[in-house]
């Protein structure tokens, strides 16, 4: 660079420049995402990365796997495996799927699904199938699940309410990611927030859709991750009209809950919608494992009216993640099938019956004219029948208030046995989780060959064990961050989810692994 493009300090201007200069004196270099080779004049960073990450194998690995891919003809392969996925590749490269009873796999986000668990209802294993449930489905699901669910947020949510939800208020969805997917295709333009850390899969639904623009909103680590109905009012008030987060949260296992939930909920009344991905609301050990939910359902005022979605499902809290039955809560506005104008008329987008003529837009306005319910038609086709059909015993009130206190009172136990292996092994917990069955891993105080998380699921791997990286949780749908940028980087995110021998197969390979590194590091010194 010629010295002699700049005014001098001290020049008219020089004084700003030099600080202009300075503030990108400490900026390195950039990664080729192609290569994986460093190359000059770096964008984003303020630090540089280590040789442990720029001589990794997994790091070329992952910045090739996410940006990197080379096109081919109409495809974006970048777009081709979320967090738990790529993790899963990477492993059968180690022999995961020749042999996965030798791995304790605590990457994927699923509970132990096994009748094992004392006081829990045990789960079908055979299916009654009639004729009817040959037939095409609704896509907003079949009528007796829609109103079982209901019944359900009634009983445990909205106990002596006037506002109570009925079956049309209800939307049955094929897992969780379908249902976040016709969330987003019914958002208008608009601002939606979502918070870093979250779940990984966000990333992706954030990245596929131009009819709203996606705005980060960090997370510190020092408040425990803590979402505060402060930065919720400062969100509402620079504009943005969704506001989505899961809660209880992946990954960081911590929960926002009355008054605070309360509290956001009205700041968003009537400003922003609020969408409430609650898959883990049976996960909660804040009320001493007494079958206590979480759900944004208790403090919804009108059912009809306050811009609340919640979705949950049977995935996490029923224990059944291959059955694909999840539902999605809100105003019927947004949950029925749309009405069509009538023929001859061209059909155009459909529109609510509570439309008219004089409204300038419809209300919420960060939601578009389309019906959840109806846009499954063309996003994923519904929900599997039978599935919905053997679903609807399952949620009796009672039945399912006993399962979640046989839930809460075993998944504890199994977080109390992790804490105290990793603390063993040296790991810092601050913040233990009071919801969900993950740990927040912070890996800053390991050996600095596995202090980052890349590394260290590389070394996990070559234990049989399987962790996620940090890095997949900071999403990052417009990619306008480096890896090494990340506040996530130095982080992996534990699964207690599995039965208790896996994470003691899973602990015992950890502290190999960290053994090994820390004879490394003092044989070094």
């Amino acid at each position: 660079m010629d010295p002699n493009m700049f005014p001098k300090v001290g020049s008219k201007g020089g004084s700003s420049m030099a600080q202009h200069i300075s503030a990108f004196a400490s900026r390195k270099f950039s990664i080729n995402r192609n290569t994986g080779v460093p190359k000059p004049g770096r964008r984003f960073s303020i630090g540089e990365p280590s040789i442990n990450e720029t001589g990794s194998k997994v790091h070329r690995q992952f910045r090739n796997a996410h940006e990197g891919h080379l096109p081919h003809a109409g495809l974006d392969a970048s777009r081709a495996s979320t967090g738990v996925v790529w993790c899963t590749e990477r492993a059968s490269e180690f022999g995961f799927l020749e042999e996965p009873e030798k791995w304790a796999n605590l990457g994927q986000g699923a509970p132990e699904v096994d009748d094992d668990i004392p006081g829990c209802f045990p789960r079908p294993k055979t299916l009654e199938l009639n004729e009817n449930s040959r037939e095409y489905g609704p896509t907003a699901g079949i009528k007796p699940l829609r109103q079982a669910v209901a019944n359900l947020y009634n009983v445990m949510h909205r106990e002596g309410k006037d506002s109570q939800y009925t079956w049309e208020n209800v939307a049955i969805v094929p897992g969780g990611r379908a249902g976040l997917i016709r969330i987003a295709a019914v958002l208008n333009n608009a601002y939606v927030g979502f918070f870093i850390p979250d779940y990984t899969a966000y990333n992706e639904m954030l990245s596929l859709f131009k009819n709203f623009a996606a705005i980060p909103i960090p997370l510190s680590e020092e408040e425990g991750y803590h979402i505060h109905p402060e930065k919720i009012a400062e969100e509402i008030a620079r504009g943005t009209g969704v506001i989505l987060t899961s809660n209880p949260r992946n990954p960081t296992g911590r929960v926002i809950k009355n008054p605070e939930l309360a509290e956001i909920q009205d700041l968003c009344r009537e400003r922003a919608t609020f969408v409430s991905d609650e898959f883990y609301s049976g996960y909660n050990y804040t009320s001493d494992c007494d079958g206590t939910t979480i759900s944004a359902a208790d403090n919804v005022i009108d059912v009809d009216e306050d811009d609340v979605l919640i979705i949950d499902g049977l995935t996490k809290r029923f224990r059944l993640p291959g059955w694909r039955v999840a539902w999605i809560i809100g105003p019927k506005e947004f949950i029925k099938a749309c009405v069509l104008p009538p023929s001859p008329i061209p059909l155009l987008p459909s529109l609510p019956t509570s439309f008219n003529q004089s409204q300038t837009h419809l209300t919420p306005p960060s939601l578009s004219p389309h019906s959840i319910g109806s846009c499954g038609s063309y996003l994923d086709g519904g929900t599997n029948v039978p599935f919905q059909e053997a679903a609807i015993p399952m949620l009796e009130p009672s039945l399912v208030k006993a399962e979640m206190i046989a839930l809460q009172t075993h998944f504890r136990e199994k977080r109390d046995y992790v804490l105290t292996r990793l603390r063993a092994m040296g790991f810092v917990i601050k913040y233990v989780p009071d919801s969900t069955f993950y740990l927040w891993l912070n890996l800053e105080g390991l050996p600095g060959p596995i202090s980052d998380g890349l590394n260290f699921f590389q070394a996990c791997l070559e234990e049989k064990v399987i962790v996620v990286p940090g890095i997949f949780f900071d999403l990052n749908p417009a990619r306008r961050r480096d890896l090494f940028d990340s506040p996530c980087h130095h982080f992996v995110r534990f699964s207690y989810g599995p039965k208790m021998e896996t994470l003691r197969m899973g602990c015992d390979g950890i502290e190999r692994a960290v053994k090994k590194y820390r004879g490394l590091e003092s044989a070094v010194h």
